[in-house]
């Protein structure tokens, strides 16, 4: 992935996690995927504490349903 595309997603990311919930018509576990795919791509510090602080949100979203499937 290159360094365009993992702004863009972290981005996407920043803003869509910010506004869902547990009841949206797309489930968690796509959200889990996609935190997770670039989660585990090689990041720079700063886009390590971005994606940080979206892990914590959706796990917060997780946990308000039951789940408990971070990779991260």
């Amino acid at each position: 992935m290159n360094h365009r595309q993992i702004e863009t997603d972290i981005l996407h990311l920043e803003q869509v996690i910010g506004r869902i919930s547990a009841e949206d018509r797309i489930p968690l576990s796509y959200w889990r995927n996609r935190v997770d795919s670039i989660a585990f791509t090689a990041l720079v510090p700063v886009q390590q504490s971005r994606m940080q602080r979206i892990n914590d949100r959706l796990e917060l979203l997780e946990a308000s349903i039951g789940l408990s499937c971070s990779l991260v």
